[in-house]
């Protein structure tokens, strides 16, 4: 544990250094939901990223966090919109997962949405979606934590796509896939 003026360092045996990639592949082991988080821009252009850092935040009043890349080319779209969307995507939809992924231009071409709250876009098929007001940013090393009030949510019961050990799974049993196909 870290003092206010040092922060807590990894545990390491002796002066290894640090392995980022063992850390990251200790990190995949935990399986992650996979959602599109969306907005509009104050120009009316849209953004959106995939994301599996989403959390619920409290229930009173409703908060949910995810997280961004500092170097990420929407994050000045999501610190200057005001609001933004969290679509949490069906386990059918990992082409959508892999279109928000990419770098390209017009991503929203490629994917069903509709306006929602502030005319944030809205991801056809998704499980849930929470739509929001950002209430807080807070910096958080390479990555900007983006804090939502949650102003309107939907929810389908269908199987999520998730993510764990580097790969795309759903949380579908044999018998869900069936009454959902």
């Amino acid at each position: 544990m870290g003092t206010a003026s040092q922060p807590a360092r990894p545990a390491r045996a002796g002066d290894e250094p640090f392995d980022t990639a063992r850390y990251r592949q200790a990190l995949g082991t935990f399986a992650t939901g996979i959602t599109v988080v969306t907005t509009r821009a104050p120009d009316g252009s849209l953004a959106g990223v995939t994301c599996n850092s989403f959390n619920s935040l409290s229930l009173s009043p409703p908060l949910v966090l995810w997280s961004l890349r500092k170097d990420s080319r929407s994050l000045p779209a999501f610190q200057d919109a005001g609001h933004f969307a969290v679509n949490v995507l069906a386990h059918d939809q990992e082409a959508v997962s892999r279109t928000f992924a990419s770098k390209g231009e017009d991503r929203f071409a490629q994917v069903d949405h509709r306006p929602g709250v502030a005319g944030l876009p809205l991801i056809e098929g998704a499980v849930s979606r929470f739509q929001c007001r950002l209430r807080q940013e807070v910096d958080g090393g390479d990555h900007v934590l983006f804090i939502g009030e949650v102003l309107d949510f939907a929810h389908e019961p269908r199987p999520a796509l998730v993510f764990h050990e580097g790969a795309y799974k759903t949380t579908a049993t044999t018998a869900d896939l069936d009454t959902v196909a």
